[in-house]
């Protein structure tokens, strides 16, 4: 099954289709738990923001717009958020669990049981790591800070000493320069 019949499954979920949500869950809870898994540091939490994250796409399938991501996309979306909320809870209570180191964590897992799926997610993720290699140093820094660690521009700002202006522009140029070089 395709990437193309994503959208069909999710217009499936959102009519009741339990099984339509099984299918998206085989599909892309592999990529969901690595992002987690890379952002958290730890599987127990990457296993529960897993669960959430499909609990919130039989919730919201209703209001998928297709106009506006990839299934994949807003999936992930869905797991990144997920993860940072999780993570900023971690550190507002640093009592509750002990960190993991991020360099510890494995990389992104890839998803898909059957080989051309897999074969067409590794090929997306090495085309991911490709464009987010060629940004230059500091919007990479940046794009790491904000996007797998969980920080705020605020925090941003503060910790590396660039202004909150400056910040918010270089994540927005960085984030646009991924965009053009991975929709070409």
């Amino acid at each position: 099954m395709s990437a193309d019949a994503d959208p069909t499954l999710v217009r499936a979920v959102a009519e009741g289709s339990a099984e339509a949500l099984g299918t998206l869950y085989d599909r892309h809870a592999g990529s969901v738990f690595g992002l987690a898994r890379r952002i958290l540091g730890r599987q127990e939490d990457a296993e529960e923001v897993v669960q959430d994250v499909f609990a919130q796409v039989w919730r919201d399938a209703p209001r998928y717009d297709a106009a506006r991501a990839t299934v994949a996309g807003w999936i992930l979306v869905l797991a990144r958020t997920r993860a940072i909320d999780r993570l900023r809870l971690r550190r507002a209570r640093p009592d509750v669990s002990d960190a993991v180191e991020p360099a510890s964590a494995p990389p992104l897992a890839a998803s898909g049981h059957d080989p051309e799926h897999a074969a067409m997610s590794a090929d997306e993720a090495r085309k991911v790591r490709a464009a987010f290699e060629a940004l230059p140093e500091p919007l990479r820094a940046l794009v790491d800070l904000a996007y797998f660690q969980g920080f705020t521009h605020s925090e941003i700002a503060g910790q590396t000493g660039v202004p909150l202006g400056t910040v918010k522009t270089r994540l927005r140029t960085a984030v646009a320069t991924l965009r053009l070089v991975l929709t070409a």
